[in-house]
């Protein structure tokens, strides 16, 4: 595995992409972080600390299990019951979705389903840690830590000192 982006790397980039929402928001007033299971989890609570330090604002985070709205559940195991948990409504409100890779987008569209059936936000947001294109939905980041153009032969592990031993971007060839 060749590393791409080390623990300075990846707290330069959730720095930046906390500035990014506060310009692309005019502040972070009307916000609410939701962190995909697992890693978008820690990385929006990251975010969270960064608008925190930048405007002064306690942005809300929530969480999503999106597992009940993949849509490739007959191939994987049952699962236990939803780890959702978003602590206000997000009606009227601007929801930034934060995960750690886009991919093919099925992630985002899940997501998408998940947010529909809890309520009914003003906008909904991307942010992602890494974007390694190869769309197979037409879902798009609003905002982006690296874009890191890879093969279908290669796999991006992100891991983060929250939920890993380590902490870092990795590419591998799996062909």
């Amino acid at each position: 595995m060749k590393l791409v982006m080390d623990s300075a790397d990846v707290g330069r980039a959730v720095r930046r992409v906390a500035h990014e929402i506060t310009e692309g928001n005019r502040g972070a007033g009307e916000i609410v972080l939701v962190g995909i299971e697992t890693r978008g989890i820690p990385l929006a609570e990251r975010i969270q600390r960064e608008l925190a330090s930048i405007e002064g604002a306690d942005v809300p985070v929530g969480t999503l299990d999106i597992g009940p709205y993949r849509d490739d559940l007959s191939s994987r195991p049952p699962r236990a019951e939803s780890r959702t948990d978003i602590p206000m409504s997000i009606d009227g409100r601007t929801v930034v979705l934060v995960d750690d890779v886009l991919y093919t987008g099925r992630t985002i569209r899940a997501a998408l389903d998940a947010l529909a059936d809890i309520g009914r936000p003003a906008r909904i947001q991307v942010a992602v840690l890494v974007d390694r294109g190869h769309r197979e939905l037409p879902i798009r980041t609003d905002y982006v830590g690296k874009n890191l153009p890879t093969s279908e032969k290669e796999r991006v592990t992100v891991q983060l000192r929250e939920v890993d031993s380590d902490e870092g971007v990795w590419i591998e060839d799996i062909s």
